[in-house]
């Protein structure tokens, strides 16, 4: 589990100065932005904007297009399971859907209880140790329904 700030528009402006003379800072300024929070805020966006010499309407685009920016904190824990395809050919459908149904929401959902958010990604460069997940930040390879059950329940822990 990642420790994260919580949203700090001082500390914001902090992260997108540091990094806003950066060739195409837009995302080096949103990942160090997620890093720092866990998210992008609605807040931020105005921000950027205005350090790129961006519209709004612009910077919006640039975070909804990449599915890894979040526009919400996630879980204490985030568990991403491989959509790709060498993963899907070895079981991760199955996986997945176990995944769902065991935390009891879908793609990009939190739990109630905030504990974990389940993420798609695709491709973790794991594709000879098929089907893969990362829990936060640590990939398992050659998963399997114990391991994800095993995973999960590690991420579910108080």
């Amino acid at each position: 589990m990642q420790r994260r700030i919580a949203w700090n528009r001082e500390r914001a402006a902090e992260l997108i100065a540091a990094n806003q003379h950066l060739a195409g800072a837009a995302l080096p300024i949103l990942h160090a932005l997620q890093e720092e929070f866990g998210y992008i805020d609605r807040e931020a966006v105005p921000l950027i904007a205005q350090a790129l010499n961006l519209s709004r309407a612009e910077m919006h685009g640039v975070v909804s297009f990449y599915h890894d920016f979040r526009e919400a904190p996630p879980g204490r824990h985030v568990l991403k399971l491989c959509r790709a395809e060498a993963c899907q050919s070895m079981g991760a459908d199955a996986l997945a859907a176990q995944a769902r149904d065991r935390l009891g929401i879908g793609w990009h959902e939190t739990t109630p209880d905030g504990r974990v958010t389940l993420e798609p990604v695709f491709c973790l460069g794991l594709c000879a140790c098929a089907p893969a997940a990362m829990l936060d930040g640590k990939v398992v390879g050659a998963l399997d329904q114990a391991r994800l059950a095993a995973l999960i329940d590690e991420a579910r822990q108080p």
